[in-house]
């Protein structure tokens, strides 16, 4: 059956009653011009709960005038949703990115409703979810309806992002530009981590990183190395260079070798350009992508994650500032596992020595008060700042504390050292 051809997106998102649960499509791919139509109706309806990974440009749902209309459930947290979360007025789920389709298939979360954002239907009949399948294919497959903006400027791209036209149940057209995320410019702590990291990579590494300062920091002092490849949850503008060098040509893979492999992507216009209808990248279900027993498959799996804590026994927090909620679980322990397990494996976290301009540790004897732990200290391995690499397997408590401080910012290191004898019996000398 043909979906209904709606003239406005208030008219789309009509469909939406009351208790109802809606999934957003993330990343790039946020569909703003639904979310921002659903503003309008929630205020007409009650208990409606989206379910969503990291939106951009989806504030408007962050209203206080929604409270009662619209709850978000937050599987990963961005600036939309953040304070929120930290208020309490929105749930917080840890889950590993690998697991979120799986809870959808299983049946343990119910999906009412998908909004999405698609790029037109092809001869076939066939949109494309274009630079974000994550765990959006998963939530279109179990939910009973579908509501899509049809964008001309949605790039068409290749791997498990495709959906049936019929499938659809709503429709609106619209063209209108995505979220894009500029390139940062680099500072000297940046470079300095990006130096550090890079000397970790070898020729023939498979890389998975992320976006923001550091990862583009690492892939800028990549332009010597030879036939690296990338199996990566996301993608961002700091490969472009390296793909047009041949450096990143992908030689060395053994799961779908030649090919860059991802979930999502996000960045500038040039990226969506270069993925645009380019057989050499495929986008696929993130509980495929970020499957340990597929990461491992590939010889010399380079992990690289970022932290907003380190304690001095290797513990990773990534998800929160004590219990304030401030992103995500994410796939960091998909990757890590899977390099870990990978034939000639490592992974990477990274991060600035310190926060608050220089006044916190971000190395610190023991993680705040409420700290979630999303890589244990039994899967961490290297992790850098600014002041250098330490190598934390195999290593004892005492050894990691003396080789953590030593690249925590001297400003601190002796208070460090101090606590680390007081609270943990360590002597560090």
């Amino acid at each position: 059956m043909a979906p209904i051809v709606c003239k406005t997106a208030l008219d789309a998102v009509s469909l939406i009653k009351d208790n109802d649960i809606l999934w957003t499509h993330s990343m790039g791919a946020t569909p703003i011009v639904l979310l921002n139509a659903l503003a309008q109706h929630a205020l007409t309806c009650d208990n409606l709960t989206l379910l969503q990974l990291h939106t951009e440009g989806a504030e408007a749902l962050s209203v206080s005038a929604l409270k009662g209309h619209l709850r978000h459930r937050c599987f990963f947290t961005g600036v939309p949703t953040r304070a929120l979360l930290q208020q309490g007025d929105a749930d917080y789920v840890p889950i590993f990115l690998s697991e979120v389709p799986k809870l959808f298939r299983s049946g343990e979360q119910k999906i009412d409703t998908a909004l999405i954002q698609v790029s037109p239907p092809d001869k076939h009949g066939m949109c494309s979810l274009g630079i974000s399948v994550e765990a959006t294919l998963a939530a279109c497959q179990v939910a009973d309806n579908i509501i899509a903006h049809i964008n001309p400027q949605m790039p068409r791209t290749h791997g498990d992002g495709i959906i049936p036209y019929q499938n659809l149940t709503a429709v609106y057209h619209q063209r209108s530009a995505l979220p894009q995320h500029a390139i940062a410019q680099s500072d000297p702590i940046t470079d300095a981590i990006g130096r550090h990291v890079a000397s970790l990579v070898r020729d023939g590494d498979c890389l998975q990183m992320g976006i923001g300062l550091i990862p583009n920091a690492v892939l800028a002092c990549l332009t010597k190395h030879k036939n690296l490849g990338v199996h990566t949850e996301l993608l961002s503008d700091g490969i472009l260079k390296l793909v047009e060098l041949g450096v990143i040509n992908n030689s060395q893979k053994k799961v779908y070798p030649g090919k860059i492999v991802t979930g999502f992507a996000l960045g500038t216009q040039q990226l969506y350009d270069f993925v645009d209808d380019n057989p050499m990248v495929l986008f696929m279900d993130i509980e495929h992508v970020n499957d340990t027993a597929v990461i491992r498959k590939n010889p010399n799996v380079m992990a690289i994650n970022s932290a907003l804590q380190v304690d001095i026994s290797g513990q990773v927090c990534a998800d929160s500032i004590g219990t304030k909620i401030y992103s995500g679980v994410g796939g960091q322990m998909d990757f890590i596992r899977g390099a870990g397990l990978s034939e000639g494996g490592r992974s990477v976290i990274a991060l600035p020595s310190t926060a608050a301009g220089g006044t916190i540790s971000r190395i610190v004897s023991v993680l705040s008060p409420g700290a979630g732990v999303v890589t244990t200290r039994a899967n961490v391995h290297y992790i850098v700042t600014e002041y250098g690499i330490v190598n934390l397997r195999g290593r004892s408590l005492r050894e990691r504390a003396r080789d953590l401080i030593a690249i925590a910012h001297p400003d601190h290191r002796e208070q460090l050292s101090q606590q680390t004898q007081a609270l943990w019996g360590l002597a560090i000398g």
